[in-house]
């Protein structure tokens, strides 16, 4: 004699094989999951052989949605910028944030240590999202967030007396740069037998260059 299952024969007759309902993802949910899959896929596959029909199957998402949120591939690139960007910032802001605003030296080098972290932590997104990112399109003094944040640390430090900056938004792209240089640097080098203390060695050499750049006369890293 078998036993009988308590949930089984709980269910009224004809209802044990309806599907369960399908839950549907709210839009916010959606749209992080689309841009999601897109990232994974155009660094597995690269952006030319990723079609949206991909990036919807990724997301577990039907291909219409996928034009609900973005009106083509290119936007969603356009989109995975702006997230890089975003997210770039706000860890630089972070990483400043914890030293007091007055301490201006200590704010640099933690913007020169984390922007060189961050960099090569997701140099693989980096380089897939801005693939088309040409000369001709570089509008650096308008459109690079991350500049215009080093261009208002500059402002802070020289209004401050701390260092003298004649052109802060011209000073910023030439340490931006800098930053840019030394990243694609390590990754041309290829993996270092001590990457941490790689990045350290960078990240000093970094600031030390910023510094000099900025007020050769005054080098000091202490946070008061």
């Amino acid at each position: 004699m078998t036993r009988s299952d308590p949930i089984a024969d709980s269910v009224p007759a004809g209802e044990a094989e309806v599907a369960p309902r399908r839950r549907t993802k709210a839009p916010e949910i959606r749209a992080v999951a689309l841009m999601d899959a897109a990232e994974r896929l155009f660094i597995e596959k690269g952006i030319a052989a990723t079609s949206i029909d991909d990036i919807a199957a990724g997301a577990q998402v039907a291909k219409g949605t996928f034009y609900l949120y973005f009106p083509s591939k290119e936007a969603m690139l356009g989109a995975l910028q702006q997230r890089f960007v975003d997210t770039f910032c706000e860890r630089l802001q972070n990483a400043m944030d914890r030293h007091r605003p007055g301490n201006h030296h200590a704010r640099l080098k933690a913007w020169v240590e984390t922007g060189l972290e961050t960099y090569l932590d997701n140099v693989a997104l980096h380089d897939v999202v801005f693939h088309e990112y040409r000369p001709e399109n570089r509008r650096m003094r308008n459109d690079n967030a991350v500049i215009t944040q080093l261009v208002g640390l500059l402002k802070q430090g020289d209004a401050a007396g701390v260092w003298e900056v004649e052109d802060a938004t011209l000073t910023a792209v030439i340490l931006f740069n800098a930053l840019h240089g030394v990243a694609d640097d390590a990754v041309a080098m290829g993996p270092a037998g001590d990457p941490l203390a790689d990045r350290r060695r960078r990240a000093r050499a970094l600031t030390r260059f910023f510094e000099q750049a900025l007020h050769p006369d005054v080098i000091d890293d202490s946070d008061a």
